[in-house]
């Protein structure tokens, strides 16, 4: 199928993303419009495996919904920044702890309908301690789950990041 952008106008540019209303010719002739949110960098997140098999996550305020969430730990990354170089920098400053292995899970488009965000998921292992550098509007509480536990909360609602529930189900069932 051939889709055609006809035109882009930038309607909003922000601190962290830019918004278009593009019109396209679809496959049919027709024409329609499509907003998208540009976001300019793509982010990594991490599913950390503690040396006792338990699940790191933070757990911190998110202003969109009102409410702390937990979550893997996760951040955008830096111009030219590698997207393993990235998740090891975010795992360290956010929890303290170093990856001795990082594995590559999946890629992750979390709002495909008009986000243009990319997340690149991960495992860590073999942790050793390291130092926590939280930026100054951060505030995170480290928790500890297993897997099992972890996806009891999904199941109860509690936890609804979608690179977290992601990266959980992607990890259950590579380890089926």
């Amino acid at each position: 199928m051939s889709y055609e952008v006809l035109e882009s106008k930038l309607t909003h540019e922000g601190l962290l993303v830019k918004v278009t209303v593009d019109k396209l010719r679809m496959p049919d002739g027709g024409e329609a419009l499509r907003e998208t949110v540009i976001r300019g960098k793509n982010a990594a997140a991490v599913l950390a495996v503690d040396n006792d098999g338990t699940l790191i996550f933070v757990r911190q305020y998110r202003h969109a919904f009102g409410e702390m969430l937990l979550e893997i730990p996760a951040g955008v990354l830096e111009d030219g920044e590698e997207p393993a170089a990235g998740v090891a920098r975010e795992l360290e400053e956010e929890t303290g702890k170093k990856a001795g292995k990082l594995e590559f899970l999946c890629e992750l488009y979390p709002t495909v309908g008009f986000v243009s965000e990319k997340i690149q998921l991960f495992i860590a292992t073999e942790l050793t301690e390291g130092q926590q550098k939280l930026d100054a509007d951060e505030f995170v509480e480290i928790e500890r789950y297993t897997l099992e536990e972890a996806l009891e909360m999904i199941a109860k609602g509690e936890i609804k990041d979608g690179k977290t529930l992601t990266a959980l189900y992607a990890w259950a069932a590579r380890n089926k």
